[in-house]
Parts: structure tokens; C-alpha cells; sequence
């Protein structure tokens, strides 16, 4: 098979023949048709994320068909389309696995970080820890449910019943978690890159309050905000948008340090929290709910052999929406 492999961190992903994988017991061989690019992906290649299994194969938004069932698989058939997600497997015995918290287990690997990804013809992931996809929704626009999707409704969920809510950074993340809030008629405040009026109107297009540049003052007080770019400098001035009682939520898997900020802005019972990965039940809710929105993603997609091209332009900000890795069509 064809796959784009990171040999050493910050190199340019190699495009390479490799072995087909061979589903072991629990998992299944899938035939990837799209993989969706996420920044996590970037802080794995930029080592910023620094335990990954090199080489290594990214992805972990993959789309494809299940080719083949490993010892004890039941709950999957063979040409089923299946979704895998960035958390790929976890011990299934601690405290936090057993709470419904496996997100947090100690022992989790990750989807082309720990185990090869979706960058790839074929891959093979641990059958507890695929989604069946629903069946409107084409593999292109699918993609991006797996990360993007499924981060920002848990941080979404993190923030209660928050009547006005601030999205920093309005990536591919940002504009599905904005569909869910409208249809919880929520109020969404888009902050943006300075400057970025793509991204600004892109947001008003899909339904925000307001949307402006992240060194503007919130026109209204806000209830909660989302911090979807990895910028630590951003988690003062979410703090000084927020009123009391409200929470700021840092979405991303890396960030860059957090400055010092005074006492009083956190004070009045403010929340700053992190979310972690996923857990299952975030994937069956979301999964469920994202039909009857319908959500539907904007995607621009790019060959597998353009991977590196695709996460160049993530990097600067190139599209609006979510980048996608066109791996092949159904068998």
C-alpha cells in the first residue's frame, strides 16, 4: 500500500510503499477513502507532541471500509463504514476507564501517533474504538466528525448551558461546534487571527453574533468561551471576556505557555479547564445528534502524495473549514 510516513519529527512526511496491516484479535483492516487533517497532527510532526512511534503514519479522522474482522470482533461486519478517532485504544481497567473516563487512561495510545494512522491505503484500529457512520453522510464531509467534530462538542458540553459563547480560532473545530450551538439556540462570538476576514465571514455565515479579530473586546459579556488555537496568550484575554461564574475551555492537545495573568480576572468563581482527548460516549452522542442538525462540514481535499501540501496550508490558514486526505473510493 501507499503510505505518507513521519521517519523523524519536523521532516516532511515520505510518501512510501508499506506492508498492508494484518488485523490482530479486536481489530479490524480497513480500507481508508478519507482522512481529515487536524493541528494535532502538526504538534506530532513539529514534536511537539513527543512519545509517538516513529516511523509513523498520521491521521486519526479516517473514513473507510471494513476489508477485514479480527479474532472476536462482533460488533462490526465486513463492508461496514466505520469512522476511527484519534483515541484508539485504552486498558479498560483503571479508575478512569471504568468511570467512563478512558480518555484520561494512563495506558491510551492514539491514532497516528502511537498506532499507525489514516494517511494511508489501509489501516487497522481496535474495533471498541470505531464509530459506525451515518449513512447521509458522504466520506469527504464524514472526515472531520472524528476529531474536530467529536473534540468540539465535548468542549461544547463543557460549558453547560452558557448562553453566549466566544470560539477562539474558528478552524474546522469551530465551524461544526458553531452548528450545534445555533441549534441549541445558543449565541456564538467568533474570534479570529487579527486581520482574517475569510475566516470572519465565514463565521457571520454560519450564523455568529459577531465575529472580529481575538485582540477585540467581546461585544457582550460572555457565559463561556472555547480556546481552539494553540495559543497560550489567548487564555488571559478569554478570562477577561468571560463574566462570573463562567468557563474558559482550552480545546487543543498542545498549547503554548499560558502568561502570567492577574488573580482578579480568574476571581468571581471563573473556570479554566482542558479537555482531553475523547471518550466512546462522546462519539455515540455526537454521532447521533449530528444528523438531526444535519452538520455539515466544508472540506477541501487534497491527494494522498499532497499530504504535505494539506498541512502546510492548515499551518498558515489557507481555507476556511477542514482539510481532507482523498485516500480512495468505497470497494
Amino acid at each position: 500500500m501507499r503510505a505518507m510516513k513521519l521517519k523523524a519529527p519536523r521532516q516532511h512526511l515520505q510518501l512510501t510503499d508499506a506492508s498492508i496491516p494484518i488485523p490482530q484479535r479486536n481489530q479490524v483492516l480497513i480500507k481508508v477513502h478519507a482522512c481529515g487533517i487536524c493541528r494535532t497532527d502538526l504538534h506530532v510532526i513539529d514534536g511537539e507532541l513527543t512519545q509517538p512511534k516513529l516511523p509513523v503514519i498520521p491521521g486519526h479522522q479516517i473514513i473507510g471500509t471494513i476489508l477485514k474482522l479480527g479474532q472476536d470482533v462482533s460488533e462490526f461486519k465486513e463492508g461496514q463504514r466505520v469512522g476511527v478517532p484519534w483515541l484508539g485504544s485504552s486498558c479498560g481497567k483503571c479508575e478512569y476507564c471504568l468511570s467512563g473516563r478512558e480518555n484520561l487512561c494512563d495506558q491510551a495510545k492514539f491514532t497516528g501517533y502511537q498506532i499507525d494512522g489514516g494517511f494511508a491505503e489501509y489501516c487497522v484500529a481496535d474495533a471498541h474504538f470505531c464509530f459506525p457512520i451515518p449513512e447521509n453522510y458522504p466520506d469527504l464531509q464524514a472526515a472531520p466528525l472524528m476529531c474536530a467534530g467529536l473534540i468540539g462538542y465535548r468542549c461544547l458540553n463543557k460549558t453547560g448551558d452558557a448562553k453566549r459563547i466566544g470560539l477562539y480560532g474558528f478552524g474546522a473545530a469551530a465551524h461544526i461546534v458553531i452548528q450545534i450551538a445555533r441549534y441549541q439556540e445558543r449565541e456564538v462570538y467568533a474570534f479570529t487571527r487579527s486581520g482574517d476576514t475569510a475566516a470572519q465571514d465565514f463565521a457571520r455565515k454560519l450564523g455568529a453574533q459577531w465575529a472580529g479579530g481575538s485582540d477585540e473586546k467581546a461585544p457582550e459579556p460572555l457565559d463561556a468561551a472555547i480556546i481552539f488555537a494553540p495559543i497560550g496568550e489567548l487564555v488571559p484575554i478569554a478570562l477577561r471576556a468571560v463574566r462570573k461564574g463562567g468557563i474558559v475551555v482550552c480545546g487543543g492537545i498542545h498549547m503554548t505557555d499560558i502568561p502570567q495573568f492577574p488573580y482578579d480576572i480568574l476571581w468571581g468563581e471563573r473556570v479554566l479547564c482542558s479537555v482531553a482527548n475523547l471518550t466512546r460516549r462522546d462519539g455515540e452522542e455526537f454521532l447521533a445528534l449530528a444528523p438531526k442538525i444535519p452538520i455539515k462540514t466544508e472540506v477541501h481535499t487534497y491527494p494522498l502524495e499532497k499530504t504535505n501540501e494539506a498541512l502546510d496550508d492548515l499551518r498558515h490558514g489557507r481555507f476556511t473549514g477542514a482539510a481532507v486526505i482523498e485516500v480512495g473510493g468505497k470497494v
